[in-house]
């Protein structure tokens, strides 16, 4: 394996490609790479507000081009060095922002990451089912939550809700834990993200408390973990995660989990997780529909005492598509402009403001107009896109069309592989994924990339 100085080194290079001069000079001279160790990568820094700095702006493009240089997902860590104001010793930061702790008091002022000594569900009193409106886009999903909080652990166990960001995901888990709790105050519900799951753990494992953490959740009756795709890769968690799962299975106790893909899509999750996530029920979250749009709006509009007229009502509903947030971000920009600004709520502010919030598409893009473009683009043959040639120019322009696939249509993976010459969901998958990290850090294939979509939109 290359030394820890050479992989940094060939990270500096990727990175002094995709930011400026004057960036690379203030933010990345000054790193200095100090080991390199079970997967681990430290490197020291100088100052807190620098670590800080770095991981709002710069975190993402170091990990992925570690992952290009060493060909796997390494975990970065950052040593503060000693802070001459205030003659502060240096410490070690833990990927997700946590300092590690250098003794028990500490740790104990520090408040980040400790697990709690008494039941604290987290859960958001304001989001129940009262609220989480009913529609064909998420019928199914909701039904199935409100059937286990009758039963918990006996019918549809674990429950795994997936669908796009802006669905409704973290709102319906919230009413099944509130639900649980009306009507069973004695059972012990956690609601708990992924990433803070993963802080946690990584703080318990560099204590040598992981049992203590493992006991913890193996405690609760009812868990519900958003977001599991953050997971993904981190084995030593999801190990952790899988001995916790089996025990609350075991015991019938109640799993809820909420990803942005279905189980099978999750490439980077051991596949006997994947397995346990399938025993029990599996339901998505669709974008909703034209009615459950209007039911929400109505609703928020209650809400923040806006008196609006059914035609903008009506024409907000039919615009704003995509996203719950997308409606209710609507409506509170048209309540900061009528109280604030006092004016009028009409048809033309609403259109300004709708206007602000979404991007229209001006024409439809289709899975056949991508592959068209993307082959023309690449001067190749349309049928070479759907062949099965593995010359490197031609896995390119499949793997582009895939990518843009995915991201102008709604269509699956698996749909979208068939309409691509035949090819399974895991295909598209990786295209995608191929990709996402060539974008990254690759500025030449970025401005390719530009041109194509530029074209696309034409």
């Amino acid at each position: 394996m290359d030394s820890y100085k050479s992989i940094w080194n060939n990270c500096m290079k990727i990175i002094k490609d995709n930011v400026n001069d004057k960036v690379f000079q203030t933010w990345f001279d000054p790193i200095i790479p100090i080991k390199y160790q079970d997967n681990d990568f430290t490197i020291q820094v100088p100052s807190q507000f620098f670590y800080e700095y770095l991981e709002e702006h710069y975190a993402d493009l170091i990990q992925k081009s570690l992952l290009r240089v060493a060909g796997k997902t390494i975990d970065l860590y950052y040593h503060v060095i000693v802070d001459q104001t205030n003659k502060k010793g240096g410490s070690t930061i833990l990927p997700g922002g946590i300092p590690a702790p250098i003794d028990d008091k500490t740790k104990d002022a520090k408040g980040l990451n400790k697990l709690p000594t008494e039941w604290n569900p987290n859960l958001n009193p304001r989001l129940t089912f009262h609220n989480f409106f009913e529609g064909k886009s998420n019928l199914l999903a909701r039904r199935v939550g409100e059937s286990i909080c009758e039963n918990p652990g006996k019918t549809f166990n674990p429950l795994f809700i997936y669908g796009c960001p802006g669905v409704g995901k973290t709102h319906l888990c919230h009413a099944i834990g509130n639900r649980m709790i009306e009507r069973f105050p004695d059972k012990k519900v956690v609601y708990i993200s992924s990433h803070l799951f993963q802080v946690q753990f990584t703080d318990a494992s560099r204590n040598n408390t992981s049992n203590d953490f493992i006991n913890f959740y193996q405690g609760v009756d009812i868990l519900i973990v958003d977001d599991i795709q953050e997971l993904v890769s981190k084995e030593k968690t999801q190990n952790a995660y899988f001995h916790i799962f089996n025990h609350l299975h075991l015991l019938e106790k109640q799993i809820v989990l909420t990803s942005d893909k279905a189980p099978t899509d999750l490439q980077g999750i051991e596949e006997r997780l994947i397995s346990r996530f399938k025993w029990g029920a599996t339901t998505e979250l669709f974008k909703p529909d034209l009615e459950l749009r209007k039911k929400i709006l109505r609703n928020k509009i209650k809400q923040d005492g806006l008196k609006i007229s059914e035609d903008i009502t009506d024409y907000i509903a039919e615009n704003v598509t995509e996203h719950i947030r997308d409606l209710e971000g609507v409506i509170t920009s048209l309540v900061a402009h009528s109280l604030i600004c006092n004016w009028e709520v009409d048809i033309e502010l609403a259109k300004r403001i709708v206007n602000q919030a979404v991007k229209f598409k001006k024409k439809q893009i289709t899975v056949e107009k991508i592959q068209d473009v993307v082959s023309n683009y690449f001067n190749i043959d349309l049928k070479e896109i759907h062949s099965k040639s593995r010359k490197r120019e031609i896995v390119q322009a499949r793997q582009v069309s895939m990518f843009l696939s995915k991201k102008y249509t709604d269509y699956s993976y698996a749909h979208i592989g068939n309409l691509v010459g035949k090819r399974d969901h895991a295909t598209v998958l990786h295209a995608c994924k191929t990709v996402q990290d060539s974008l990254d850090i690759d500025k030449s294939f970025l401005i390719a990339m530009n041109d194509i979509e530029a074209l696309l939109k034409q």
